[in-house]
C-alpha cells in the first residue's frame, strides 16, 4: 500500500503543473470525485471530463495544505486552493478534503467541501 499522504501530495503536484495525464494517473477506474456543492463525477472518464473543464480556463493552480491527517488509506486535509484564470482573475478557496485510496494506492474517493459562492464571487 502506498503512503496515502504522499499520493495526495503527488496529485496536487500534478495539478500545480496543470498536467491532465499526471492528474488522471492518480485515480482508480471506478473513482468518484465529489466537489460537494456540485454533482459528483463518477468513474475515470467523468473525472477526466471535469478535470478538463477546470484546466481549459486555468492558467495556474496551487493548493496550500494547512493541515493534513491520515489514518490507513484515508487522508483528510484543510487547504486553500488558488486558481488563476485565463480571464486574468483568480480565486482562493478554503477547502476541506477527504481522500480514500484503494490497496494499489489509487484514489477511489475524493470529496471536497467548499463554498461555491466564495469561488464564483472571485471569478465573476
Amino acid at each position: 500500500m502506498a503512503n496515502a499522504e504522499q499520493v495526495v501530495s503527488s496529485l496536487f503536484a500534478a495539478w500545480t503543473k496543470l498536467d491532465l495525464e499526471a492528474i488522471m494517473s492518480h485515480f482508480a477506474e471506478d473513482a468518484v470525485w465529489d466537489n460537494v456543492p456540485m454533482s459528483p463525477a463518477k468513474g475515470k472518464a467523468a473525472i477526466r471530463e471535469m478535470t478538463q473543464g477546470f484546466l481549459k480556463d486555468a492558467t495556474s493552480f496551487d493548493a496550500k495544505i494547512l493541515r493534513s491527517q491520515s489514518v490507513g488509506n484515508v487522508v483528510f486535509n484543510e487547504r486553500v486552493d488558488t486558481l488563476g484564470m485565463k480571464s486574468g482573475k483568480s480565486a482562493a478557496i478554503p477547502v476541506a478534503g477527504m481522500f480514500e485510496l484503494d490497496n494499489s494506492g489509487k484514489i477511489k474517493v475524493w470529496r471536497d467541501y467548499f463554498d461555491l459562492g466564495t469561488f464564483t464571487k472571485q471569478i465573476s
